[in-house]
């Protein structure tokens, strides 16, 4: 029994340190702002091919975005890679990419601090307007402020944000309960990005961006529940009882008794 916990010990180890990634682009994300004076607090910008924020106060106005995906996939491969709801989720990784303030539209990029919340709310429409054509359907800074911000969003994370007007940045984002509960449940994940102090402007491409790998992305990254690696560690052990079985009644069978 010692030979065979040998064996099966180093196995589990090496199972359970090499958990399994997946990543996916939005299925819909737009920026919204007040603009400089607050005449564009009802138009949607879900079209164009650029994220924004910023914080208020700023020349522009304020800006935030959204973004949502869709971890369907995901979950049904961490299934597939452990057992039907038998992993937990050990880090969930943002990568967006900088942009330059191309159009009027955007404030000039500065540094700062980026805030990233998760929302309870998925039912937000990300509209087709663009900072040539605002669209009048889809989410606005109003509709955000007043409809699809809640009490039961969390927190995932403040992060220093440099400025940048270009090379992509990842941010390791809080594993709360409503962002976790998302990955188990392979549901739709809405992420809110703000201003977290009264200097922060960023431009980040978005997944209408033409460079498919320019986009923004989310990687999740899966491992074993404890209870995966019991099930998995009883049968390499039943596995090596089998194999040794054979092996202890040949050798009784050889065996002579003495004269």
């Amino acid at each position: 029994m010692r030979q065979i916990a040998s064996l099966v010990l180093p196995i589990l180890v090496s199972f359970a340190a090499q958990g399994a990634s997946f990543s996916v682009a939005p299925i819909a994300d737009a920026f919204v702002t007040t603009g400089s004076s607050g005449s564009l607090s009802g138009n949607n910008y879900g079209g164009a091919g650029a994220l924004t924020v910023a914080a208020p106060g700023l020349p522009q106005g304020e800006a935030q975005s959204v973004l949502r995906f869709d971890l369907s996939a995901a979950a049904s491969s961490f299934d597939g890679a452990f057992g039907a709801g038998q992993w937990s989720l050990q880090s969930a990784v943002l990568q967006l990419m900088a942009a330059p303030a191309n159009n009027a539209i955007f404030n000039t990029p500065a540094a700062g601090s980026l805030a990233i919340s998760w929302m309870q709310s998925d039912a937000w429409i990300e509209g087709t307007g663009t900072p040539g054509s605002p669209g009048s359907s889809g989410i606005t800074i109003t509709s955000l402020q007043s409809t699809f911000i809640g009490p039961g969003d969390q927190s995932l994370g403040g992060f220093s944000w440099s400025g940048a007007t270009s090379g992509a940045f990842t941010y390791s984002l809080a594993l709360a309960s409503g962002l976790v509960a998302d990955a188990l449940a392979g549901g739709p994940l809405s992420l809110r990005l703000l201003a977290a102090d009264s200097a922060m402007s960023g431009v980040f491409n978005s997944r209408s961006f033409a460079t498919a790998a320019s986009r923004p992305s989310l990687t999740l990254v899966a491992v074993p529940e404890p209870g995966a690696l019991g099930l998995f560690g009883f049968g390499l052990a039943c596995l090596g009882a089998r194999q040794r079985a054979p092996r202890a009644t040949r050798g009784k069978r050889g065996r002579r008794s003495p004269t």
